[in-house]
C-alpha cells in the first residue's frame, strides 16, 4: 500500500464528498466574517459611546428582526429551495457590511443610529439565513456520516471563529475600520460563490392546504411535545442567556485587562480555539453514549469557566478561562446538533431549526442586552460572575426536570412512537429508524 492510498483511507469519507467540502468553505467564511464583525462593530460602538449599555443594545437591535422573522424563515425554507434562500440572505448581509463601511467614513454625521439601522438589516437577513442553512446542511450531510460530518462542519465554523476576531481586531488597528469592513464583505462573497457549487436539494413535500398560521405553529408544537428537544434547547437558552460574557469583552479589553483592540481579538478568539479542539476530538470520538450526562457536565463546566473569567485580572488566565468556555460549549453544540438532526422529521426540519434559533438567538443576542443592562447597574465583573452562577443553577434544574436528558444515548432512536404519530398527523409519515449508529 503506497502512502497516498494510506492517507486517503484515513480521510473521513464525508470529506470526499464535493458538496460537503464546498459547504465547509461557506461555513468557514460565514463564521470568519460574522465573528470578526462582532469585534469590529463592538469596538467601534464602544469607542464612540464609552457606554456598556450601547453594546447590549447592539445585540438587541439585531435580535429583534432575526427572532421575529425566524418562524416565517423556517416556514419558507420548508417550501422553497433552501440553498437559494441562504444565498439571497448572504447577499443582503454583504450589502449591510458595505453599508457599515460607508457609515464609518463620517461617524460624526451618521452616529450610533446609523450603525444600529444597518445592524437591524443584518438581523432581517439572519432570520431567513439560519433556518435555511441548518435544514440545507442536514440534506447535504448523509445520515450515515451525520455525527462526524456535523463535528467537522462545526469545527470548520469554529476555525473561522478563531481567525475572524483576531484578524478583525488587528485589521482595525492596522488599516482602519472602513477598509476592514470592505475586506469582510469580499470574504463573505467567496462563501456565497462556494455554496453555489453545492447542488440544490429537493424541496420537502408538505400539505398543500396548510395555512401560514398553522405552518408557523407546527414546528413549535413538535418541539413542545419532544422533551428531549425542549430540554436541550432550554438548557442552551437559559445557560447562555445569563452566562454569556462575549458582549462585555470590549470593556474587559479596554478598562480591566488594558490590552486594546489586538487583545480584544485574542480574547474573542480564545473560546473558538477551545471549541475547535473539542469538535476535532468529537469528529474522531463522537460523544454518543451517555451523551445527555456529557451535555449537562459540559454546560456546568461552561458556567464555572465564566465565573473564573469574571474574577480574573490576568490576561493569560482570562484567555484560558475563555478557552474552557469554548471547549465546554463545543461539545454541547455537537450533542445538541445531533439531537436536533435525529429528532426532526425532514418535512419539519427548517421549522424546528427556526424554533431552535429562537432559543439560540434569545440566549446570544438578547443575552448580550441582558449583559449590558446588568453591567450598567451591577458593574461588569459582578454581572458576569452572577451570570456564571445562574448557569450552574440552570443545569441543576434541567437535570432534575428532564430525566430523559440525563439518560440520553445517541446510539438509540430519538423519535418516540408519540413523535411518529404526531409527525404523521402533521402531514407525512416518517420512518422510525432514525439512528445512524444502529
Amino acid at each position: 500500500m503506497d502512502l497516498t492510498t494510506s492517507l486517503s483511507r484515513r480521510v473521513p469519507e464525508v470529506l470526499r464528498l464535493r458538496d460537503f467540502r464546498a459547504l465547509m468553505v461557506t461555513r468557514f467564511t460565514y463564521w470568519f466574517v460574522m465573528s470578526a464583525l462582532t469585534v469590529v462593530v463592538g469596538y467601534q460602538v464602544y469607542v464612540l459611546t464609552g457606554d456598556p449599555l450601547a453594546l447590549g443594545l447592539l445585540g438587541l437591535v439585531e435580535a429583534i428582526p432575526a427572532l421575529s422573522l425566524s418562524l416565517f424563515g423556517g416556514h419558507l425554507a420548508d417550501r422553497r429551495d433552501r440553498r437559494n434562500i441562504y444565498v439571497i440572505s448572504q447577499i443582503g448581509m454583504i450589502g449591510s457590511i458595505l453599508g457599515l463601511a460607508v457609515l464609518s467614513l463620517d461617524p460624526g454625521r451618521f452616529g450610533l443610529g446609523g450603525i444600529f439601522a444597518v445592524i437591524f438589516v443584518t438581523g432581517v437577513a439572519g432570520g431567513f439565513e439560519r433556518p435555511a442553512y441548518r435544514a440545507f446542511e442536514a440534506q447535504v450531510i448523509p445520515l450515515e456520516h451525520m455525527t462526524r460530518g456535523t463535528s467537522l462542519s462545526s469545527g470548520t465554523g469554529q476555525l473561522g471563529g478563531i481567525s475572524g476576531p483576531a484578524v478583525g481586531g488587528f485589521l482595525y488597528a492596522l488599516i482602519g475600520v472602513t477598509a476592514t469592513y470592505a475586506a469582510l464583505a469580499a470574504i463573505l462573497a467567496i462563501g456565497v460563490l462556494s455554496i453555489l457549487l453545492v447542488a440544490s436539494r429537493p424541496v420537502p413535500a408538505v400539505g398543500e392546504r396548510e395555512s401560514l398560521r398553522k405552518s408557523l405553529a407546527t414546528g413549535v408544537r413538535f418541539v413542545r411535545r419532544s422533551r428531549i428537544l425542549l430540554g436541550g434547547m432550554s438548557l442552551d437558552l437559559f445557560a447562555v442567556l445569563f452566562g454569556g460574557a462575549v458582549a462585555m469583552l470590549p470593556i474587559y479589553a479596554t478598562d480591566i485587562l488594558h490590552v486594546g483592540p489586538g487583545g480584544l481579538g485574542l480574547l474573542r478568539t480564545a473560546p473558538s480555539v477551545g471549541a475547535l479542539l473539542a469538535m476535532t476530538l468529537a469528529a474522531w470520538r463522537p460523544p454518543t453514549a451517555r451523551a445527555g450526562l456529557t451535555l449537562l457536565t459540559c454546560v456546568a463546566g461552561f458556567g464555572v469557566s465564566i465565573i473564573a473569567f469574571a474574577l480574573s485580572r490576568n490576561f493569560a488566565l482570562s484567555l484560558f478561562a475563555l478557552f474552557m468556555t469554548g471547549a465546554m460549549d463545543g461539545v454541547s453544540v455537537i450533542i445538541r446538533s445531533v439531537i436536533t438532526r435525529l429528532a426532526s422529521p425532514e418535512h419539519l426540519r427548517a421549522r424546528i431549526a427556526s424554533v431552535e434559533f429562537l432559543f439560540i438567538g434569545t440566549s446570544n443576542e438578547v443575552g448580550a442586552f441582558e449583559s449590558g443592562v446588568a453591567a450598567k447597574f451591577l458593574g461588569v465583573v459582578p454581572s458576569v460572575a452572577i451570570g456564571g452562577t445562574v448557569t450552574l443553577v440552570v443545569v441543576g434544574l434541567v437535570a432534575a426536570l428532564v430525566p430523559e436528558l440525563r439518560g440520553l444515548d445517541l446510539n438509540q432512536p430519538l423519535l418516540s412512537p408519540e413523535d411518529l404519530a404526531a409527525a404523521h398527523v402533521e402531514g407525512l409519515a416518517i420512518t422510525s429508524s432514525t439512528s445512524p449508529f444502529q
